[in-house]
C-alpha cells in the first residue's frame, strides 16, 4: 500500500506545476486543502451575485455619462446651418431687399389733413388751419384744467368763454400761454388766485393756432386770426425778456397790464385768406374747395 501511496505521489509530483512564486497544485482527494471551500461558509451566493450586477449597472451607466457630448454630429444639423448661411447670403447680396415688403405703391405720397376744403385738399382758408391746428394743442395742453368746453373748474382754472383776458389784446393772452400766470386775477367779474404753469415749448404755428382757436370758440367770436408772424414776434418778446432761455417766473396782472396790453406786432391776415395748408402761406389765386 505505502509503495501504491508513493508511486501516485510520485505521479503527483510529475505532473505539478514547476516553478516558484508560491503557486499551488491542483488539490488532490485525501490532501488537507481539498477539504476546505473555495468561498468562506458564511458568504451569501446572492448577495454577492446582486452586488456584482449593480456594480456593472453603474459601470455602463458610467460609460454612457462619459460618452454624453462625444457623439458625432448629425447630418440633419449641418444641413440646416447650411440653409441659413444660405438665405443670409441672398440677402445680404440683394442689399436686404429679398424680403423687403411695401404696401405703397412708387410715388406715394400722403395726403395732408384738409382745413375748409375736401379731404386731400392743399389748400384752405387760414382761419379753418389754424382752428384745426389750434384745436389740437388745446386739447393736449389746456383742455384737462380749461376743460374742453373751456368753461374751466373750480379751484382749479377760470373759464375761457367770455373772458376779457381770451378775447383783448393778443400780446397780452401770448405772454399768459408763454410765462404762465400767478397772483390774483379777475375774470368775469370773479376773482381767482391760482397758477397757471407755462405752456412752452410752441412753435409758432402752434400758438398761432391755439391763440385764434380760443378766441373762436366757446362762444368767443372775434372773428379774426392770429397769424403765425404775429407768434413768431411773441416768441421774440419772450426770447429778449429770458435772455435767450425760453423760460421766465409767471406773469402777474400787474406786469401783463404795464407791459403788454396790445394787439402782437406782425402782418395780418383776413380769416378767409386762402394758404397752403402746409406752409401755412397764402396761395395766390386759390379758391377755396367745397
Amino acid at each position: 500500500m505505502a509503495e501504491n501511496r508513493k508511486s501516485a505521489g510520485d505521479h503527483r509530483g510529475e505532473n505539478a506545476p514547476r516553478g516558484g512564486g508560491g503557486q499551488k497544485g491542483p488539490h488532490w482527494p485525501g490532501d488537507e486543502a481539498f477539504s476546505q471551500p473555495d468561498l468562506d461558509e458564511s458568504t451569501n451566493v446572492s448577495e454577492v451575485h446582486a452586488a456584482l450586477l449593480e456594480e456593472g449597472a453603474a459601470a455602463a451607466r458610467e460609460k454612457v455619462v462619459e460618452g454624453s457630448g462625444r457623439e458625432p454630429v448629425p447630418l440633419w444639423v449641418f444641413l440646416v446651418c447650411g440653409f441659413v448661411l444660405l438665405v443670409g447670403g441672398g440677402v445680404m447680396g440683394a442689399r436686404g431687399k429679398l424680403f423687403d415688403y411695401n404696401p405703397r405703391y412708387e410715388g406715394y405720397v400722403r395726403d395732408r389733413f384738409g382745413a375748409g376744403g375736401e379731404a386731400g385738399s392743399l389748400t384752405g382758408t387760414i382761419f379753418n388751419a389754424l382752428m384745426q391746428r389750434g384745436g389740437k394743442v388745446y386739447s393736449a395742453k389746456c383742455g384737462a384744467c380749461h376743460q374742453s368746453n373751456g368753461q374751466g373748474a373750480p379751484n382749479v382754472a377760470p373759464p375761457l368763454a367770455g373772458s376779457e383776458w381770451v378775447t383783448g389784446p393778443t400780446e397780452r393772452l401770448a405772454m399768459i400761454i408763454l410765462y404762465g400766470l400767478q397772483g390774483p386775477i379777475t375774470v368775469k367779474g370773479t376773482e381767482w388766485n391760482l397758477v397757471m404753469p407755462a405752456q412752452m415749448p410752441l412753435t409758432g404755428e402752434e400758438l398761432a393756432g391755439v391763440m385764434t382757436y380760443v378766441r373762436n370758440s366757446f362762444g368767443n367770436e372775434t372773428g379774426d386770426v392770429v397769424t403765425p408772424a404775429q407768434a413768431g414776434k411773441a416768441l421774440e418778446i419772450l426770447r429778449e425778456e429770458t435772455g435767450g432761455t425760453m423760460q421766465g417766473l409767471p406773469m402777474t396782472v400787474k406786469t401783463l397790464l404795464e407791459k403788454h396790453d396790445r394787439m402782437l406786432d406782425g402782418p395780418t391776415m383776413e380769416s378767409d385768406t386762402m394758404v397752403d395748408l402746409t406752409t401755412l402761406e397764402p396761395v395766390e389765386g386759390a379758391d377755396e374747395a367745397e
